[in-house]
């Protein structure tokens, strides 16, 4: 445990790195681990976005970098983990979020153009497995650490590419914690319902979410926070002994047993 600003914090020694940090839930992520007194590399494919981020965690007192990032290319990837042993020394937690969520294109697998099909599963479902690729050995050289996959309750319930990328994410969930987990890390994935984003306003109509909202337990959409908690959990020593599980933060929207 590290001490930031005179209080204890879970992640005050630890270097984390979350793809897709520079918006939305992804945001959250990396500002919530920098609160908590990890040192945070925001790695997002855009620039903007990815800088302001860095620089309001590095403005509120942590170490931040921002590394330019395209998780569906290995040679980004492998740049990326350069990076974060040339400034931080290593990666110790990792957050796979970075996707084609907002804003994406809307077909039935019968009819999606090829070319935007195997776009979108280079980054939503590679991507987790190539950025892990990279940074592996970092957390192994650090004495091991946690990764936590986004994926979604579209994985239970036919969603689509979409879906298809988030549940194929559950079976590189748990084959990385079967080779990972000797190594001293811990691999699992968080399935957000849906949660209160631009993405999500942007992607999908009220009209939709209204329908679905209305045939939840918990009626309301997830927040941001609801999802850090989650992640923040996964991240720390409190789930010293969960690995391999697909953790439900979606108001009952999909109940396994």
């Amino acid at each position: 445990m590290g001490e930031r600003m005179g209080e204890q914090t879970r992640f005050g020694s630890k270097v984390a790195v979350v793809t897709g940090a520079g918006r939305g839930i992804g945001e959250g992520y990396a500002k919530a681990l920098a609160a908590e007194g990890a040192k945070v590399v925001i790695a997002e494919l855009d620039t903007d976005s990815g800088e302001r981020v860095a620089s309001e965690i590095a403005a509120a007192g942590t170490e931040s970098l921002f590394v330019q990032t395209d998780v569906s290319d290995e040679d980004s990837t492998l740049a990326l983990a350069t990076a974060v042993a040339d400034r931080f020394g290593g990666c110790d937690l990792l957050v796979n979020n970075a996707a084609i969520y907002g804003g994406m294109e809307m077909h039935s697998l019968l009819s999606v153009d090829l070319d935007y099909y195997r776009r979108f599963m280079s980054v939503n479902m590679d991507g987790a497995l190539l950025v892990t690729r990279a940074l592996h050995r970092q957390m192994v050289e650090r004495g091991g650490g946690a990764i936590v996959n986004q994926s979604s309750s579209a994985a239970y319930m036919g969603g689509g590419y979409y879906g298809i990328a988030k549940l194929a994410l559950h079976g590189i969930t748990q084959s990385l914690a079967r080779e990972l987990g000797p190594k001293g890390i811990r691999v699992n994935a968080i399935c957000p319902g849906p949660t209160d984003t631009e993405a999500t306003r942007s992607t999908v109509p009220d009209v939709f979410l209204d329908q679905i909202l209305a045939t939840m337990p918990i009626r309301r959409l997830g927040t941001v926070d609801d999802m850090v908690a989650a992640c923040l959990f996964l991240l720390s020593d409190e789930a010293s002994f969960v690995t391999g599980q697909a953790f439900g933060v979606n108001g009952g929207q999909v109940m396994l047993v």
